[in-house]
């Protein structure tokens, strides 16, 4: 496969989200303070977990420390770039460089799906069948699980990038967003017909983050039903876990469901939605775990 034979583009523009210089200066200190936030929150929580005994060992934070792993890798992959091109005129990125960012936002996006439904069925052991918890939740189980999202990432970003990287990009190389995207960078492709390829793309990733949002919504709605009938401390204390899962598969799934499965078309929500998976989820993860979860902040202390 010779993609540079093949494609008559050999980079894209990207339009970002402005034109207007001081609004991209704006911006610029905006984003890299939030860019400088995310590194430091999810690495805090990787370092908490790996360095403090109690949280290595304990299933619920051994599967946070690689939730804040992704989010940072997911951050990375598009905030540099889009924070270093608001200096610039012209903001291009390579074929190359293009096709790396849509296999790796997929590769990390499929794992982190993935990841959240491991940290349900932890939550719903966890909870719903407390004497066989740590019997369950061994560290083999553990380290399979991480190891299985990080497989299921690699089959769906693979799944569709074998058959994107040996296209032809004869169309126009302008990219109306702050990062490259199959559904966006399929429209470029002037000379084939692509609609069977959009509509794979879409149900691979819309129809299964959605099926995974539902399922996940389902799981922790079964958990607060079953904990009705016990004390009160142990219904606030699973509610407040709850919750903050909850709150999390929103913000991750939403822009998801959004881009993929129910496109609107609307340039100015395609980047809302572009800048909230990229920026502001992995922003606002370590927070709500951190400020809600006493553990993780008296083992920050303690490092």
């Amino acid at each position: 496969m010779d993609l540079m034979n093949n494609s008559m583009i050999s980079e894209f523009v990207l339009l970002g989200l402005t034109n207007t210089w001081e609004l991209e200066i704006f911006f610029f200190f905006i984003f890299l303070l939030a860019y400088a936030a995310i590194v430091a929150g999810n690495l805090l929580i990787v370092v908490a977990v790996t360095f403090d005994s109690h949280l290595y060992s304990t299933p619920m934070y051994f599967l946070l420390g690689n939730l804040s792993f992704l989010d940072m890798c997911i951050s990375t992959i598009t905030t540099p770039k889009m924070v270093t091109d608001f200096l610039r005129e012209i903001k291009t990125i390579s074929l190359w460089g293009c096709m790396a960012q849509m296999f790796f936002l997929h590769f990390l996006g499929g794992s982190e799906m993935t990841l959240l439904i491991v940290m349900a069925v932890d939550r719903y052991i966890a909870i719903c069948k407390p004497l066989h918890y740590t019997s369950i939740m061994n560290r083999r189980v553990l380290m399979g699980s991480v190891l299985l999202s990080w497989a299921v990432g690699f089959v769906h970003t693979m799944s569709q990038m074998v058959f994107t990287i040996t296209l032809p990009f004869c169309g126009p190389n302008i990219v109306d967003n702050i990062f490259c995207d199959l559904p966006l960078v399929l429209k470029l492709l002037a000379c084939i017909d692509t609609y069977i390829l959009e509509m794979w793309i879409n149900a691979d990733s819309g129809v299964l983050a959605t099926i995974c949002f539902i399922l996940l919504l389902i799981s922790y709605s079964s958990i607060l039903f079953i904990i009705c009938g016990h004390s009160k401390d142990g219904i606030s204390k699973a509610l407040s876990t709850c919750t903050a899962h909850i709150t999390v598969v929103v913000l991750f799934f939403g822009p998801c469901i959004f881009i993929y499965l129910w496109p609107l078309s609307i340039t100015w929500v395609d980047k809302f939605l572009a800048v909230f998976y990229a920026v502001i989820t992995p922003l606002l993860n370590p927070a709500i775990y951190t400020l809600r979860n006493q553990e993780i902040k008296n083992a920050i202390k303690r490092l």
